[in-house]
């Protein structure tokens, strides 16, 4: 994949960071990525696609990381969650600079998930995260 996403933005800047993946990968791989909650199934069928060769984790990073983020911004615009910058103790436990949080004050780390379905496989899926997701919003939050 073209392009530096190796390194997350913070908080303020994750969605331009998101929108630059999106414009890539669906320019180049016509990967019908519409933020809908539906695309998520794609994430994964997209991220077992990556495991088949079975490369190293370091060799896809860049790509798992603007995965994540896109994932993220799905729950953002459909579930009313807002990125933050995670403070010292959330970075530790979730291994990310920035993940979501839900209305009812719930932490998320939609970038691990995607990860964890690189490293475990189908028993993670990112689609399924999302529908399990505690403290959604009552009502379709669309940005």
């Amino acid at each position: 994949m073209d392009g530096d996403f190796s390194t997350l933005p913070g908080a303020r800047n994750v969605r331009a960071y998101v929108t630059q993946f999106v414009a890539r990968v669906t320019e180049r791989n016509r990967l019908p990525l519409d933020f809908s909650v539906a695309s998520l199934r794609l994430v994964d069928l997209v991220v077992d696609g990556l495991r088949r060769d079975q490369p190293e984790r370091s060799r896809v990073e860049p790509f798992l990381c603007g995965l994540g983020a896109y994932a993220g911004e799905v729950i953002v615009r459909r579930a009313g969650a807002e990125w933050v910058d995670f403070d010292a103790g959330q970075r530790e436990y979730f291994g990310q600079p920035v993940g979501i949080v839900m209305p009812d004050g719930r932490a998320w780390n939609p970038l691990g998930k995607v990860v964890n379905r690189f490293e475990a496989g189908s028993e993670e899926s990112v689609q399924h995260f999302y529908l399990m997701l505690h403290g959604r919003a009552g009502r379709k939050v669309l940005l």
